[in-house]
């Protein structure tokens, strides 16, 4: 199995070199490597050095081959494709939409049932992926980030380490919040229970979540999340430190009959393999009990 591109540069872009090209498409130095002492890095169909230049209106091809890749076929059981709700697709990305309840990953190689499982029966026998970007919580309902071959994996775990792929969350919260803000507390580890985070635990590392109040209903708040950083739990343990916990928070909030009500409701993004192109937007549909939610 390979992986091919053949990527048409716009007549707007500027002369570079080969090497400069592939580098501001953030493929890896040892990808990079690998395209060229194979020669699997072609201008036009001819083999260019990565010193000579490429410009607008070229096309370039690359192929990519399983030893690339640590690990270019992941180890995910197929299941049930029934519950897979698809709300973006191209030939390398994938975004669908997570039900609540759903663990995003398997934990051990035989493990079925989980949102992973889902999508490699979603694409069948002869796709190699699913690749997976982002996580979601089990509870956690919405937009989850995915890709269908190993070549674009490492590009954009790149945009996501340089905080070019934007998350945005709906929550209701406890209690009444108002305006909009910041959240800037490190956090670490909770000593006392290791499933969980906490505010300048052991370890801690800087976290910082912005909020906007889009709603109230009596004793709950609708809040707007987006992150800078991707700290375990970091939704909720700002949350929660602040003394508006999610509501339903099986870990972070007091008992509850109610659900957790989180959703990843936007991811915006950068396509792989082009340079200032309009970033994608991809919006999840809010499930039924979040958008006509009261507080029991």
């Amino acid at each position: 199995m390979q992986w091919s591109y053949t990527i048409p540069l716009p007549d707007t872009q500027p002369a570079m070199p080969l090497r400069a090209l592939l580098s501001a498409w953030v493929l890896p130095s040892h990808l990079i490597h690998d395209l060229r002492i194979n020669r699997r890095v072609l201008v036009d169909g001819q083999y260019r050095s990565m010193n000579q230049l490429v410009s607008g209106g070229e096309t370039v091809q690359l192929r990519f081959v399983p030893s690339d890749f640590k690990e270019p076929f992941p180890a995910v059981e197929p299941d049930s494709a029934a519950t897979v709700s698809v709300l973006y697709e191209t030939a390398d990305l994938l975004v669908i939409n997570k039900t609540r309840g759903s663990k995003t990953h398997p934990n051990l190689p035989w493990e079925r049932g989980t949102t992973l499982n889902h999508v490699a029966a979603y694409l069948g026998p002869d796709q190699p992926g699913p690749y997976i970007l982002s996580r979601l919580d089990q509870e956690t309902t919405g937009a989850l980030l995915m890709t269908k071959t190993p070549a674009v994996v490492p590009i954009m775990v790149r945009y996501i380490a340089q905080k070019q792929v934007q998350r945005t969350y709906l929550a209701w919260v406890q209690g009444t919040l108002t305006g909009q803000g910041t959240f800037s507390d490190p956090i670490g580890r909770d000593p006392h229970d290791k499933r969980k985070r906490l505010v300048n635990g052991p370890h801690a590392q800087s976290a910082i979540t912005h909020y906007e109040v889009l709603d109230h209903q009596p004793q709950a708040t609708l809040v707007k999340l987006w992150l800078e950083t991707g700290r375990t739990h970091q939704l909720r343990v700002h949350l929660a430190h602040a003394g508006h916990p999610l509501i339903g928070d099986p870990l972070y909030a007091a008992p509850s009959h109610s659900r957790l009500r989180l959703h990843c409701w936007q991811l915006r993004f950068p396509q792989p393999f082009t340079l200032d192109s309009p970033e994608t937007t991809v919006t999840a549909p809010l499930p039924l009990d979040f958008a006509n939610f009261r507080l029991d």
